[in-house]
């Protein structure tokens, strides 16, 4: 399967996102608290993946709760998991839900897959009911080019990244055309320490997939090598935006 820019989320790849990759509670804490949902909401997250964060938002608010992901091969493991979500394949900016039918429509790291984020958010406000929320959580500028691990073994990620990631400023604008009102940001930061490189040598980063060969080969090794002296560590930053319809 293939996303919206071209990269491909194939089994081998799914499997790989699956074993690796997990909720950061700095990310879902403020999810939860910023998003006013209870027993009764509808949410919706756009690009879920193998499930991660919405199967968590579920567990803990028992709400109504649908997953859609472009990847087939992702959606197998996030039905495996046994969840009482529902997940279907689909496009962030064409949503399968009726107007004014959902609570809220969140996503995590997406937007560097998004085609027309303008034409996502002109879709979440119409699947969402009066006072409805979206909630996008990204990287800015800054976050990109001092990222944790990846940026500092794999430098080459840091102008792909650039170039994928709509800014915050471009963000802002598209949510506030889309039509919502009270827009506002979080900072939130996570601490990050990698004891093997498996999860760099699987590329269960997307950012990865984007980089020359040799260049993902020679930030491997480096990595492997001062692993061989111990954990390396650092901290990864992710800004969250939120708006009101």
């Amino acid at each position: 399967m293939v996303t919206e820019q071209g990269l491909t989320y194939d089994r081998a790849a799914a499997a790989s996102y699956a074993k690796h990759r997990g909720v950061w509670s700095e990310i879902l804490q403020p999810l939860l608290l910023n998003s006013a949902i209870d027993r009764e909401s509808r949410i919706l997250e756009v690009g879920c993946g193998t499930g991660n964060y919405i199967i968590a938002v579920q567990f803990i608010a028992g709400c109504q709760a649908h997953g859609v992901d472009i990847s087939e091969e992702m959606l197998v493991h996030a039905k495996r998991r046994g969840s009482p979500v529902s997940f279907a394949v689909g496009s962030a900016e064409y949503l399968d839900f009726p107007d004014g039918s959902l609570d809220l429509v969140f996503s995590v790291d997406v937007t560097l897959h998004l085609g027309a984020p303008a034409d996502h958010y002109r879709e979440a406000r119409r699947v969402l009911a009066p006072g409805g929320r979206v909630l996008t959580v990204t990287r800015s500028e800054d976050m990109l080019e001092s990222g944790a691990v990846t940026a500092r073994y794999f430098p080459e990620t840091v102008t792909a990244n650039l170039t994928r990631y709509p800014s915050t400023d471009a963000l802002r604008g598209q949510i506030s055309d889309a039509g919502f009102h009270k827009i506002e940001t979080t900072e939130v930061s996570h601490p990050v320490e990698v004891t093997n490189a498996a999860l760099y040598a699987s590329k269960a980063r997307s950012t990865l997939h984007m980089i020359p060969e040799e260049a993902f080969q020679r930030g491997l090794a480096a990595l492997e090598r001062d692993l061989e002296k111990g954990p390396v560590t650092g901290e990864q930053h992710h800004l969250i935006l939120w708006a009101v319809k």
